[in-house]
């Protein structure tokens, strides 16, 4: 679907600047076509300052996609999430980030999460970036404690991983 959704504006690269930020931040779009997350209102010049564009530009992205019914419905109910791995480790939590080698492959998640379950740990947070949005997609897990090294050998060695990186 996110595929689909860039394609329709493949032909306008500053809107697809928009589009991709908009995206990978999880902001709505209002139906009053205002740039949100929740109740928080993004100035449109903010947005065309962080995608590199004239604020024009994402006015004039909005429209489009208040225009269109499925990327109204779309980004009117996109959500963002609080993303752990940054702040992991000052919480006492372990950081694992899998390096697919092809994140199309279907699987991955569930084959590392079997890994770790089966080892008791626990998983706090599975992030896995898109591989139509993200160049160079990778999977993170969130762990409730550290992760001993033989447990990032075994997952090292599931077919579908290219290589693991930790962080505890």
């Amino acid at each position: 679907m996110w595929r689909e959704v860039v394609e329709k504006f493949e032909r306008f690269p500053s809107q697809k600047r928009v589009i991709e930020l908009l995206l990978e931040r999880g902001f709505q779009v209002s139906p009053e076509g205002r740039v949100v997350s929740g109740a928080i209102k993004i100035p449109h010049a903010q947005i065309a300052n962080e995608a590199g564009v004239d604020r024009r530009v994402v006015d004039m992205t909005v429209r489009r996609i208040l225009n269109q019914p499925e990327l109204k419905e779309l980004f009117g109910n996109i959500r963002s999430i609080a993303f752990l791995a940054d702040v992991a480790p000052l919480l006492g939590l372990t950081v694992i980030i899998i390096h697919p080698k092809d994140a199309k492959e279907k699987g991955i998640l569930g084959e590392v999460a079997t890994v770790i379950a089966k080892r008791g740990f626990g998983i706090r947070q599975a992030v896995s970036d898109d591989p139509y949005l993200v160049d160079d997609p990778k999977l993170t897990i969130i762990t409730d404690k550290g992760i001993p090294g033989e447990l990032i050998e075994e997952i090292g060695r599931i077919e579908s991983v290219k290589g693991v990186q930790v962080h505890q």
